[in-house]
């Protein structure tokens, strides 16, 4: 059975304002998406692909973080992830090609979140504790089992969970 990883990240921290898909990273949020880069080249969780949702702190977080990165993965924008519901970024997974052995997703709250909660299949002990909160710059990394047009039909496994600060 092919394993596959998925990276789910929550953008850095933002200012306050709107509209709200203009939203910039604030400073400490550019220092946290560099140490998000930092942890994935040092945790060897390089992904493949990315999804983005179209904000700006989105698309932000990650420039800084894939600064960090050996090798640069392929990127798309995707309005579902900005729409910010567990159902789109389900839908996200479960189309992405084949070929792509790790998946990052960089998006919003709640529905990085309740996604990372889900993909857990109602397992509770120590992966459903670490996931209580879900605060800007965390990420979720997933084992998934067979292919991403399944994922969300089976647990997944909690690899590591982490929130950057720098």
């Amino acid at each position: 059975m092919t394993q596959r990883r998925l990276i789910l990240v929550r953008h850095a921290k933002t200012e306050q304002g709107s509209p709200d898909i203009a939203r910039a990273l604030t400073e400490r949020g550019r220092r946290d998406a560099r140490e998000i880069g930092r942890w994935l080249a040092a945790t060897d969780n390089v992904p493949d692909q990315v999804a983005l949702s179209p904000s700006v702190r989105t698309r932000q977080t990650w420039e800084i973080a894939a600064e960090q990165l050996k090798s640069a993965p392929t990127v798309r924008e995707d309005q579902r992830i900005y729409d910010n519901s567990v159902g789109n970024l389900l839908a996200i997974i479960r189309d992405t090609e084949p070929s792509v052995r790790t998946l990052a997703i960089v998006g919003h709250s709640p529905s990085v979140h309740g996604c990372a909660v889900g993909l857990l299949g109602g397992v509770g002990g120590d992966a459903a504790e670490e996931l209580q909160e879900f605060p800007t710059a965390t990420i979720a990394v997933f084992a998934v089992d067979g292919d991403w047009n399944e994922a969300g039909s089976a647990p997944a496994t909690l690899v590591a969970v982490t929130t950057c600060r720098g």
